[in-house]
């Protein structure tokens, strides 16, 4: 069965940055994630880096759901990446919780640093798994439509 090709999705030429913010606002996250929980304002170091990455990812959200978003455009052109968009979607929702929980958890002394650090390691796994997941998708979405032929 052919399929028409998928025209590259035309949100991603509304990004207003050259490249999606998240990514910097990840490896300043991580930084200051390895550097030691006993430095003086370790803790404001940290508050002070998830800020962005939040904002970072809630802008993520807003251009790839909703009925103009990413996730939209490539279910109207290829329905059957269903299943994957509904995947991604779904770890917006924990994804930003862990966000969330993490800002409040290390706001508070009685936390101690070492379970902050894992929830951080954990919050970047899940943001380096999500982001991969997306990548696999449109690649999978733009090869099975434009490759294979010779």
């Amino acid at each position: 069965m052919a399929t028409n090709p998928i025209q590259q999705p035309s949100t991603v030429t509304a990004v207003p940055h050259p490249r999606p913010p998240l990514p910097g606002d990840l490896r300043s996250l991580a930084r200051a994630l390895a550097s030691a929980p006993a430095e003086p304002r370790w803790r404001e170091h940290m508050v002070g880096r998830l800020g962005p990455v939040r904002r970072g990812f809630a802008e993520h959200v807003r251009l790839t759901e909703g009925p103009a978003g990413l996730y939209a455009e490539l279910l109207y052109q290829a329905p059957r990446l269903d299943r994957g968009v509904r995947l991604l979607a779904g770890e917006h929702t924990a994804i930003a919780a862990a966000i969330a929980a993490l800002q409040h958890a290390v706001r508070l002394p009685s936390v101690p640093a070492e379970e902050l650090r894992e929830q951080a390691r954990n919050l970047l796994r899940a943001l380096d798994r999500h982001r991969q997941r997306g990548a696999d998708l449109l690649w999978e979405a733009y090869q099975a439509d434009l490759g294979g032929e010779d």
